[in-house]
């Protein structure tokens, strides 16, 4: 009888703290939380870093400190991109273009330790992202819609025509988890929207293979891309470009890392 009444009171508080952490996140059954972590008071307000720890948001490590990361190389098409925050590559070591791009608020990392621990530390990520469970369908073009927090899974690409918006629902801890098997490619002009306190730190688009923004696109979130991403001609980011194997293509951009 104990033994039982100890396990209820054990259930009963892990059920408690669960829904504290679904009450965070604006998130039902379509949210994991990857190995319990207990969550904080309802009504508290969590820095990202703070959201990944207890498990809610995609823990990024070190590349909590990079806008810019490739895995082959860094390229800048002769533009002054604008890049606040670090930018690296590794294990290549090469990174083009800079100047006349500049990174202010960083530091340049072309092949050093830094950037190999952050290769490491977006692995890690990368595989936190795929590897959310319970995530809903989206179409394969979003564009035109309204999304509420949770984890969403594309058919196999996603693409993003016009604008699409992501409602936070009034809560600063919402988290935004996009899945997608191959590429993901906005259109020109196409836009991300965010509102009711959708933040772009707790935004991730995990692309199973490469990114393209196209010209002038306004997008925001964090990309974890296999392969290689592209931005475009003119296309502002509010978040972070983080490749694993290939190379980060951009060209006359502002990236622009979210605020922690």
């Amino acid at each position: 009888m104990r033994l039982t009444s100890a396990l209820l009171h054990f259930y009963a508080r892990r059920l408690a703290a669960l829904t504290a952490i679904a009450s965070l996140t604006g998130c039902s059954a379509n949210c994991a939380v990857p190995g319990f972590r207990t969550g904080a008071p309802p009504g508290t307000t969590l820095s990202c870093a703070q959201n990944a720890k207890v498990g809610i948001a995609v823990p990024l490590g070190s590349d909590a400190t990079f806008a810019v990361l490739g895995g082959s190389t860094v390229t800048n098409t002769n533009t002054p991109t604008i890049v606040t925050g670090d930018l690296g590559v590794s294990p290549g070591s090469a990174v083009t273009g800079f100047p006349p791009g500049i990174v202010t608020g960083g530091t340049i990392h072309a092949g050093d330790a830094t950037a190999a621990q952050a290769q490491l530390d977006l692995t890690t990520a990368y595989n936190n992202a795929a590897g959310r469970v319970n995530a809903k369908s989206i179409p394969a073009d979003i564009g035109g819609t309204t999304i509420t927090p949770g984890v969403w899974k594309a058919p196999v690409s996603l693409a993003i025509t016009g604008n699409v918006t992501l409602d936070g629902q009034n809560n600063p801890n919402s988290v935004f988890i996009f899945q997608m098997a191959s590429t993901l490619t906005t259109s020109t002009g196409s836009s991300v929207t965010l509102i009711n306190n959708a933040n772009a730190c707790n935004v991730f688009w995990q692309v199973g293979s490469s990114a393209t923004i196209q010209t002038t696109s306004n997008f925001s979130g964090i990309v974890l891309a296999l392969a290689s991403i592209t931005v475009d001609t003119g296309a502002v980011v509010n978040g972070r470009v983080l490749a694993r194997t290939g190379a980060v293509s951009l060209d006359d951009n502002t990236i622009t890392e979210p605020a922690p």
